[in-house]
């Protein structure tokens, strides 16, 4: 597949790095010659020195016969320009961009559209970051939560700890546990290193566990492995941007929720647009400020300015003075390596560039492959992929999960088939039209889930 990415920041140079290793042709697209010559010394992909919206550039990157074109510079209009040129002067048949305005997003049914701005797929990376801290909100305890199948079905990260039940125990426990619920491991990461699950498994404290269960089910998965947390009632939220903003009026309906902002003007907008938030305008890391507010009785801060040293030193400073739990929005990739290893005073730390990646992988992958999250900083992925075919053209229906040649360290946990969640086994049978979730402990072997699960008339 021919690729071109325009811009070279932090979501194109990270969605670069993902694809390079998957037999894709890859151009780059930016007006930073020093970024794209420390790309093009790392990865193997080609470079265009230029404005991401100009036709002379696009062509040179190649937009005459490319398969998709995925805008994501810092710029909304150059990335909708970008898509409108490619779709007019070269007929390019996949354009995604990157889209921040609230205003644009607010009227995309009427603007994305080939009869107005060719855009075939949008990404918004404020409205996938509410929404991955939302699932972390309705779920107290879980490192991550990712939806599947329609949020039928959801991937959850927990990390094991003393006093849980399982803990101590193997794996094939579960089933004597919870008879009636029907959940799988997908993954286990000891000290970082992934650890294949099977029934003699036993569990450890401090184990990062992965698992696939119905929606329905996730919380009383979840009490097996930890002891279940209160649910969240007070929410603190620093930083009254996009996300802090589209954050408060999610939740001001159901919580006791505060917002900090520093900005005089802007606190006094967000005072006037959100109904039961209390809006203070104020410096985070101002003791006096979180005391009196009452910091202690805080159970989530939740820190999302766009100034990483901020989120973190402010949410260091509450986790101190008695914040139950703090997440973090940091930018910089080292950064969220740093806050999530061992003693960091920070619960979780969260990556809008991840997220954005996740959402954009969708939509290059091969395959019918409808949802993809990266995990684990890029190095493992979840996907789900639809089987297509029959026992004559596809590899998948008609077989048995048993049966199937998966990659190393690939398992698949569940299969929605016609509104119905399954719980894979060995002996389930993989149906056309099934949508079907996979863990990839490696992402290297994507290339090979995808060659699985595309149809071909050859195959016998």
């Amino acid at each position: 597949m021919k690729i071109i990415i325009l811009g070279a920041g932090q979501v194109g140079g990270t969605l670069a790095e993902n694809l390079v290793g998957e037999k894709s042709d890859i151009t780059i697209v930016d007006n930073d010659q020093d970024r794209l010559r420390e790309l093009q010394d790392k990865f193997d992909l080609q470079v265009v020195l230029g404005h991401a919206a100009h036709p002379s550039v696009l062509r040179e990157a190649g937009a005459h016969d490319a398969d998709m074109l995925v805008a994501v510079t810092n710029s909304d209009e150059t990335n909708m320009a970008a898509c409108q040129i490619a779709y007019t002067l070269f007929n390019t048949p996949n354009k995604v961009a990157r889209i921040r305005s609230e205003e644009l997003l607010a009227e995309k049914e009427a603007l994305f559209c080939n009869e107005a701005i060719p855009v075939d797929h949008l990404i918004a990376p404020e409205q996938l970051v509410t929404d991955y801290i939302s699932r972390l909100i309705d779920y107290p305890g879980a490192l991550q939560v990712m939806p599947f199948a329609r949020g039928r079905v959801g991937l959850v990260a927990i990390k094991a700890y003393y006093g849980g039940p399982l803990v101590g125990n193997a794996l094939s426990v579960l089933r004597d546990h919870m008879p009636d619920i029907e959940t799988r491991v997908a993954a286990i990461f000891r000290q970082g290193r992934a650890i294949r699950p099977q029934g003699t498994t036993v569990i450890e404290a401090d184990d990062e566990v992965f698992f696939i269960a119905a929606s329905d089910h996730i919380r009383k998965v979840m009490a097996e492995l930890q002891k279940l947390e209160k649910p969240y009632r007070r929410i603190m939220i620093v930083g009254g941007g996009n996300i802090g903003a589209a954050l408060a009026k999610r939740l001001d309906s159901q919580y006791s929720v505060k917002l900090i902002e520093h900005n005089q003007r802007r606190a006094e907008q967000l005072a006037e647009m959100l109904n039961n938030t209390i809006v203070f305008c104020g410096d985070a890391s101002d003791q006096e400020l979180l005391s009196e507010e009452n910091i202690e009785q805080v159970d989530v801060f939740i820190a999302v300015t766009n100034d990483d040293e901020a989120n973190i030193m402010s949410a260091m400073l509450a986790k101190r003075m008695g914040a139950k739990k703090v997440m973090v929005l940091i930018q910089r990739g080292a950064y969220v390596e740093l806050v999530q290893g061992g003693g960091s005073a920070i619960d979780i730390a969260i990556s809008p560039q991840q997220a954005t990646i996740s959402a954009l992988l969708t939509h290059v992958r091969r395959a019918d492959i409808v949802n993809v999250y990266s995990l684990r900083h890029g190095a493992a992925e979840a996907i789900e992929a639809i089987a297509h075919g029959d026992n004559n053209t596809s590899k998948v229906v008609g077989r048995s999960v048993g049966e199937l040649k998966l990659p190393p360290g690939t398992t698949i946990g569940a299969i929605m088939r016609n509104n119905q969640v399954i719980i894979a086994h060995d002996d389930t049978v993989i149906e056309q039209d099934d949508h079907v979730v996979m863990f990839l402990v490696d992402k290297k072997f994507i290339p090979e889930v995808e060659r699985l699960f595309q149809p071909s008339p050859f195959f016998l």
